[in-house]
């Protein structure tokens, strides 16, 4: 398979509340916007994207009309530590906080609207046990 793009879509009830924590609180901006489809992406980097669905709409198969679960959004950043203050002053709700991980990232965990977790991280150097798990793939190894 050849792709030309690749982004989450999260199904929703909370169009505008879900807009708004992507665009206030994480940077994203709206290339497509309605009240049941909205389009993201970083204005410095439109090869990341997200989109957000009304899981109600004709366009989702009728068994599959269901809000998201279950969902965790990785976003990687070069300071997490000023991403975690700043968030949190904007009172965003940390469900984990900023600790640093033996596999290799600093990180802390919010969440939006839906439930959606989105874990902001920094990649670290892992411990020696960690370290020999990566793959040369990675580009870690």
């Amino acid at each position: 398979m050849q792709l030309s793009s690749h982004y989450a879509v999260i199904c929703t009830d909370k169009i505008a509340e879900s807009r708004a924590f992507y665009t206030q609180h994480l940077g994203f901006t709206m290339t497509f916007d309605s009240d049941w489809y909205v389009s993201l992406q970083l204005p410095d980097y439109p090869q990341y994207q997200l989109a957000l669905l009304d899981y109600r709409h004709e366009t989702m198969p009728s068994a599959y009309r269901k809000p998201v679960q279950g969902l965790l959004l990785n976003f990687e950043v070069e300071d997490v530590d000023a991403e975690y203050e700043r968030l949190r002053a904007a009172g965003l709700p940390i469900a984990l906080e900023l600790r640093d991980e033996a596999f290799g990232q600093r990180h802390f965990i919010t969440v939006d609207p839906n439930g959606v977790l989105a874990d902001i991280i920094k990649i670290i150097p892992p411990s020696a046990e960690f370290a020999a798990q990566y793959t040369s793939a990675s580009g870690t190894a």
